[in-house]
């Protein structure tokens, strides 16, 4: 039995769903816990309220619907495209409200037109939200997390660091901590007294002698019998850590990435900026910028008026499954994000699709939402 009482909307809510298209789904509460912890972010890792099986196998309270929705999917060898809708409770340790509460939401699977089914999933939050608010004004803040994706990788950094960046995209602290560093010069001795001793030896640019090297060492030491990384892993994770440390970024590549991540517009207006800014910095992001146009243009067929969007480019999402779209919806200029979203055509594959799955979707907070529709009754 649910601790919290379904909201009185919930019936109006599914009719919505079902006038959308959908197919409603329920997934079960317990969920494995490793695609949480693999795949969701930190954010929401820190917050999912784990249990085990009896057979020692990590579970956790269901914390959303995304991830237990495309595992269904792939477990019932549904065809594509499907577009799944969800009700239920969800369970995280928050700083504010019930650690129990109610999300609602739909899952966009298959769409082979990413524009068209990006444009979808903002249209269909708004009209839900509308149904529910009538008269209120909605406000969508837009991201683009492939945009700042092709952006840093035309700065030309490492891997590594394009790996950590697009990790904190969302994150403005992360990523103003993460800029911090890599404009500041390497610190001697950063990398410890044996590392400096191997890099004097000429090992460090030497990875095949590096692991040689490392292999002596844990066979004289008897260690390789325990060892849970072959000295070819150890060697490589070393050679990355040192690379990674020592990267610095001239004055003029971090004005590029800070003045991007400065980025914000109408959202009509963002097309133009985005391309101009991309001419101006030198920055090859040709594949990344027409998607974004195509989906501007996509949300006006849609019906979705652009004067109600802005674009960020620093706005991400706190889930790491993101690959491109990503936006929250408020109302009447109230901070409470009534609904978010986005794109996460890589998480299919991830969990096991044997094909790739482009996918888009978003989540109501239902408590939230009740919470509105409270304030609007006793205005």
């Amino acid at each position: 039995m649910p601790l919290i009482n379904l909201p009185t909307f919930a019936p109006d809510l599914l009719a919505d769903f079902a006038s959308l298209g959908t197919e409603r789904v329920d997934t079960p509460v317990i969920q494995p816990a490793e695609p949480f912890l693999d795949m969701a972010g930190e954010d929401l890792r820190r917050r999912i309220f784990m249990t085990e099986s009896e057979t020692g196998q990590s579970l956790c309270l269901r914390p959303e619907f995304t991830i237990p929705v495309c595992l269904r999917h792939i477990e019932t060898a549904t065809g594509t495209p499907r577009r799944y809708a969800y009700l239920g409770e969800v369970f995280r340790q928050r700083r504010e409200g019930a650690n129990e509460f109610y999300q609602a939401g739909i899952e966009d699977l298959g769409e082979g037109d990413v524009a068209r089914a990006d444009a979808r999933a903002v249209h269909d939050a708004l009209f839900v939200l509308g149904n529910r608010l009538p008269g209120r004004t909605f406000r969508v803040v837009l991201g683009d997390q492939s945009v700042f994706e092709a952006v840093v990788a035309a700065c030309g950094l490492p891997s590594g660091w394009q790996k950590r960046l697009i990790h904190a995209f969302g994150n403005q602290d992360r990523l103003r901590k993460l800029l911090s560093e890599l404009s500041e010069p390497v610190t001697k001795g950063v990398f410890g007294p044996e590392v400096e001793r191997l890099a004097g030896l000429g090992l460090i640019e030497d990875e095949a002698a590096l692991a040689r090297h490392i292999d002596e060492t844990m066979q004289a030491t008897g260690y390789s019998t325990n060892a849970s990384r072959s000295p070819v892993d150890i060697a490589r994770r070393l050679r990355e850590k040192m690379t990674l440390a020592s990267t610095r970024l001239d004055a003029g590549t971090l004005d590029t990435l800070r003045a991007f991540l400065a980025i914000e517009a109408p959202f009509a207006d963002a097309p133009k900026v985005l391309f101009d800014f991309a001419r101006t910095a030198g920055l090859a992001i040709d594949e990344a910028l027409p998607r974004f146009e195509a989906r501007a243009k996509a949300l006006a067929d849609a019906g979705v008026d652009p004067a109600s969007i802005t674009y960020r480019s620093a706005f991400g999402r706190p889930l790491d499954y993101y690959t491109g779209l990503v936006f929250e919806i408020t109302a009447n200029g109230n901070p409470a994000v009534l609904a978010g979203g986005g794109r996460f055509d890589r998480l299919m594959t991830l969990l096991g699709a044997t094909t790739r799955i482009p996918a888009v979707g978003f989540s109501l907070w239902l408590d939230r939402i009740e919470q509105a529709i409270s304030e609007g009754a006793s205005a």
